[in-house]
């Protein structure tokens, strides 16, 4: 596939207004310098359009534009895509595993809870970039989409939990859509269970309302602590879908780039 410019994008965002909330809001998210990448099978009119972000992945448009060799720079990731592309999915890579999705959008306004003695929860800034960082390899996830620590820090769509300087839980608009912001957030094991993901995220969700946007979240159905955050904040289910989470390239596809 073509790797298309951010000033070619724009116009075909109207490939992503069906479908998921989280989809439309990752596609224009992508457009976010360092951010994401926007593809096609050609530069004009094209047929199939993909976009990727952290490991997201969206497939629009007609898969028999594309050959299976095509998506191998889309191996370990999740994607969202028509049943249609299933086969060509199934062709390019050696393991293709189906993920039960939940999508809520939020719909009941909820005070934020105190933080514990010693915690300050307040929005990120770009100096808190080390800060982020530090919280370890097992949260980078969280920064992903913003292309790592301080593109989130500087973002101005992240709050966090603060112990002195140091970050117990963090949330953000982990995908910035001009109607949607999809949330994601993340706490550090040792202070599980004392609600500061949920501080955060009601933090979060004010501010979002305030730019005019609406909170989406999106979760695995088995991921039963994420859907009860959800909850607790004033998010309600909207819909569910499937995405699927790729393996390796297949190994005729290896053969090939090999």
């Amino acid at each position: 596939m073509i790797e298309l410019s951010l000033d070619q994008a724009p116009a075909l965002s109207t490939w992503f207004t069906a479908g998921p909330s989280v989809a439309t809001a990752l596609a224009e998210h992508a457009q976010v310098p360092g951010a994401g990448h926007w593809w096609a099978d050609r530069p004009v009119d094209p047929r199939a359009i993909a976009v990727s972000c952290a490991d997201h992945l969206l497939l629009r448009g007609e898969p028999t534009a594309l050959a299976p060799i095509a998506l191998t720079p889309f191996a370990a990731h999740y994607v969202q895509a028509p049943a249609r592309f299933l086969p060509l999915l199934s062709s390019a890579f050696d393991l293709l595993v189906p993920w039960e999705r939940m999508a809520y959008v939020y719909r009941v306004p909820v005070s934020p809870p105190r933080p514990p003695h010693g915690v300050t929860v307040r929005r990120l800034t770009s100096a808190d970039a080390p800060a982020l960082a530090a919280m370890g390899p097992d949260t980078a996830w969280i920064h992903a989409s913003w292309g790592g620590p301080a593109g989130l820090a500087a973002s101005g769509h992240g709050w966090a939990a603060f112990q002195k300087d140091r970050v117990l839980a963090v949330a953000c608009t982990y995908f910035r859509g001009s109607t949607y912001e999809d949330v994601a957030c993340v706490t550090v094991p040792e202070h599980r269970r004392q609600r500061l993901a949920l501080a955060c995220v009601t933090a979060l969700c004010q501010d979002i309302a305030a730019r005019g946007h609406t909170p989406s979240w999106t979760c695995s159905r088995d991921n039963r602590p994420s859907r009860l955050v959800a909850w607790t904040a004033g998010f309600r289910l909207a819909h569910e879908y499937v995405h699927y989470f790729t393996g390796q390239p297949a190994r005729s596809v290896a053969g090939i780039t090999a």
